[in-house]
């Protein structure tokens, strides 16, 4: 059905930007309207943009039911230690689950709720399955995991209510080049941990692809969970061979050292990214071509290779401008 009103929730986040981008050339899309605490990191044509704060719940209530969506997609999502501290994080994705969401349960022309959720949200317990399907217990064993548990659960309380449509893409981690990624963040570091006894594989997903994702389960009126990760697996050691970096072999409680070293030097490190190192992070990814009509295009050794050609932060001196040929 064509000139479908869509809001898009944390469409200032990178993740959030990229859909928006993307629902902009969608034929069945009208109106787009988007909700979040800081601007869109891209130019955007058409879409309209509210800047509010989480904490500021009747405001994001009264403008989410005065636009009265037929499509919600929810990407307010903050990721532990990727903008914020894990406070922070947990705080600001709990005030807009609960505003938006509880908004979109009052309008009357909703259809479809798409949330964005992680692969976190199947933890990491020893008796856990190496690689979960949709299919497999919610049992997350980390914040980030938990804080996608309870927006998948918000979400499905509004559909039960509501009589609307609810999917959840579980996503493996989202690395771009302007996305804030504490896994991507270490990796990127001179010198990287990994488990010296174990050394796990992990898959990720680049962000054009996860969100393609997203945006074709608003299209399609996806109603139940899928995993989207990119095709393909790396280990910590073959990723660090891979960005020449110097490799640091851990051993157990050795992590809680390097945590600590590595959050002095500007890269904290989470309890979701230590467990996909340590222990790995897989998922079955086999129903998202069924389900979504698409797959991802870059496949996790690709997306790990594009990681370490991203263009790092150079500090220039005075010293350094003036033996520049023709300085002044």
């Amino acid at each position: 059905m064509r000139g479908r009103r869509v809001l898009v929730s944390g469409m200032g986040s990178e993740l959030g930007s990229l859909v928006a981008s993307l629902l902009e050339a969608e034929p069945w899309v009208g109106e787009l309207q988007g909700i979040d605490v800081d601007p869109p990191r891209r130019r955007l044509r058409t879409a309209e943009f509210h800047r509010v704060d989480p904490s500021d719940r009747e405001r994001a209530v009264e403008l989410v039911t005065r636009f009265d969506p037929h499509v919600l997609v929810h990407v307010a999502v903050w990721e532990p230690d990727a903008r914020v501290n894990t406070a922070t994080a947990h705080r600001l994705t709990n005030d807009f689950a609960t505003s938006i969401l509880g908004g979109a349960a009052e309008c009357p022309a909703l259809e479809q709720i798409v949330v964005r959720s992680a692969a976190e949200i199947y933890g990491r317990a020893r008796n856990s399955p190496s690689r979960p399907d949709e299919t497999a217990p919610v049992a997350p064993t980390s914040e980030f995991g938990r804080m996608a548990a309870r927006i998948e659960a918000t979400a499905a309380d509004v559909g039960h209510r509501t009589g609307v449509a609810v999917g959840a893409v579980r996503l493996a981690p989202v690395l771009g080049p302007h996305v804030p990624s504490p896994l991507g963040r270490l990796l990127r570091m001179p010198a990287v941990p990994f488990s010296l006894l174990a050394d796990p594989p992990f898959a990720v997903i680049r962000d054009l692809d996860a969100a393609t994702a997203l945006v074709a389960a608003a299209r399609v009126g996806l109603a139940e969970p899928v995993n989207v990760a990119a095709p393909g697996a790396i280990t910590a050691w073959q990723a660090i061979r891979r960005g020449r970096r110097l490799a640091l072999p851990m051993v157990g409680p050795e992590w809680q050292l390097a945590r600590r070293l590595s959050h002095l030097f500007g890269a904290p490190v989470p309890e979701h990214v230590v467990e996909a190192l340590h222990r790995g992070r897989l998922i079955d990814r086999g129903r998202a071509q069924h389900l979504l009509g698409v797959t991802p295009a870059s496949s996790t050794p690709e997306v790990i290779d594009s990681l370490y050609a991203w263009p790092s932060v150079v500090h220039v001196t005075r010293a350094s401008l003036q033996q520049r040929p023709g300085a002044a």
